[in-house]
């Protein structure tokens, strides 16, 4: 799946309809073509307000899930059901949140990028423009090859910590499900209230890219010449700024 340029399409099943669908590798019923893959996310009941909670949707089966206490109870921001149809890939992301990953059933692939390779990752906002990551296209993305991937197979059962930050690329080998678990562990005034999803980067950092995208539309005023030499100037300062 490929958020930048949208190559999937929501549609509408009974949930067992899905689940027999999803387990296929080849369809008899389709909306689109024979091979297409099923992708399921749970949601809040009311998604623009409400986050997404197994305890809630999904009661009975929560019980079967035995979250590790990771955090406090106050911090926790949501659980998400995911099922996933063999060979769904979801693009390169970050979350900023801490998060585990818990792999009911079926087999995962997960590839993980530190966040000091961010600058090599060619990201749309939170994403990687790189889709291929095995296979990447180095025309394109000559600098790819720097960022050190780790990568772990999921068996039924294995539970993985994703830290706030850290970019991750999933493939579901076998028909599986899985659960998300969200927490906080910033304080709450750096999130935003409205994001219902969790993936919205902290209000100061937000604030920081605001600035910085104004303060680039302002070094166009200037001639090429000088453009290029303050900005190289800012440069220096964000680089002397990391650790």
């Amino acid at each position: 799946m490929d958020f930048i340029n949208k190559n999937f399409a929501y549609r509408s099943l009974p949930f067992q309809e899905f689940v027999r669908r999803a387990s296929k590798q080849k369809q008899t019923e389709y909306f689109f073509t024979e091979d297409e893959k099923y992708y399921l996310r749970s949601l809040g009941d009311d998604p623009r307000k409400q986050v997404a909670d197994l305890q809630q949707q999904f009661p009975s089966l929560a019980q079967d899930i035995n979250i590790p206490e990771f955090f406090l109870p106050e911090q926790f921001f949501s659980s998400v059901f995911r099922i996933g149809s063999p060979g769904v890939q979801l693009w390169t992301h970050y979350d900023v949140m801490d998060n585990l990953l818990i792999q009911v059933s079926g087999r995962k692939r997960v590839v993980l990028f530190s966040p000091k390779d961010a600058t090599h990752l060619y990201l749309n906002g939170d994403k990687s423009k790189v889709l291929d990551i095995d296979n990447p296209n180095l025309q394109e993305f000559p600098e790819f090859v720097k960022a050190a991937k780790f990568e772990v197979i999921l068996e039924q059962g294995d539970i993985l910590f994703i830290p706030a930050l850290w970019f991750h690329n999933v493939v579901s080998l076998d028909f599986g499900v899985a659960v998300n678990v969200f927490w906080r562990h910033l304080e709450l005034k750096m999130y935003d209230t409205k994001d219902t999803y969790g993936n919205r980067d902290p209000l100061p950092a937000v604030r920081a890219m605001q600035i910085l995208d104004r303060a680039l539309k302002t070094l166009d005023e200037l001639p090429e010449e000088y453009m290029d030499f303050y900005a190289r100037r800012m440069i220096t300062k964000i680089q002397n700024k990391l650790p």
